[in-house]
């Protein structure tokens, strides 16, 4: 049987309206012309869809089950018009990005400024937090996020290269203090730590030894929500600190740091941008997310 999509449509703004005036109004046509719609299609299902009276209008079992299979179809279908629609046009328009604050390759300028200047008609809207949240309930069009804390339903690009952790001291500071020969000396230090906000419980220090996976809870002696004030901190001798080395090349190379248990800190999936399953991107976002795999390449 050839689908009739005209029909398909007429008969969804009716069960949505549950009123064939209601749904002449939102088509634009005639009452009558509604009517027949749903007539011809029934007909040609050869089953009741609707049931009128005077006053009401419902939908049949038939109607009902008919409606729930081809709402979601007819979203797709719409979704897919779209988008060919928008390869006549240039990508425009607002794309919105929660960000971790440690993807330091990703906020740094320059992959950004790229993209801006190869799709001028794009503006971004990016909202820098480590706070974990639902990205479609907040009106998000994409996250970037460490690979492992991002859900499974999620379709992750990457966009940094493998990351580890990275516990650091100033030469001042190790020269005073000595150096921890493994991470459970940790705590006998002055650490200097991070939480995204005051609720939280301040985040263990995560290792690795002979395969195995363990966390230290330092006790730090300073914690915040901010990892400049932490290495500026562990730039001035106040403590050792911990985070990504992506974060602390720059100081490394200035000596200003220096890298401490570096055998408990193996390397790991670094940040993804990701964003929902769905089968049919936004032009906008589809141009961010093969700009991206091009620069990875």
């Amino acid at each position: 049987m050839i689908p009739d999509l005209a029909g398909i449509a007429v008969f969804v703004t009716v069960a949505e309206a549950r009123s064939f005036r209601a749904a002449s109004e939102r088509l634009g046509v005639t009452r009558s012309a509604v009517s027949q719609a749903i007539r011809r299609l029934e007909e040609r299902m050869g089953v009741a869809l609707v049931q009128r009276t005077t006053r009401s209008l419902h939908l049949t079992e038939a109607g009902e089950r008919l409606y729930q299979s081809v709402r979601p179809a007819m979203d797709d279908l719409g979704a897919a018009l779209e988008a060919v629609g928008e390869m006549r046009e240039r990508p425009s328009g607002m794309v919105r990005l929660t960000v971790s604050s440690i993807a330091e390759r990703f906020l740094s300028g320059s992959l950004l400024a790229g993209f801006l200047a190869a799709y001028p008609d794009i503006h971004l809207d990016i909202t820098v937090t480590d706070e974990e949240f639902d990205i479609v309930a907040d009106g998000f069009d994409a996250g970037v996020r460490l690979g492992e804390v991002i859900e499974q339903d999620m379709i992750a690009v990457p966009v940094s290269d493998e990351q580890r952790h990275m516990v650091m001291a100033s030469p001042d500071y190790l020269a005073q203090h000595g150096a921890p020969a493994h991470p459970r000396d940790l705590p006998k230090h002055h650490c200097i730590g991070w939480r995204p906000n005051p609720q939280v419980a301040p985040y263990r220090w995560e290792f690795t030894e002979n395969g195995r996976d363990f966390a230290v809870d330092v006790n730090p002696r300073v914690t915040t929500n901010d990892m400049r004030v932490m290495i500026r901190l562990a730039c001035a001798g106040a403590g050792l600190t911990f985070g990504m080395e992506e974060t602390f090349r720059p100081y490394i190379a200035r000596a200003e740091l220096v890298p401490l248990l570096e055998e408990f800190c193996p390397p790991f999936p670094g940040f993804y941008l990701y964003y929902p399953n769905r089968r049919n991107l936004p032009l906008k976002l589809r141009v961010l997310v093969d700009y991206l795999r091009k620069r990875r390449r």
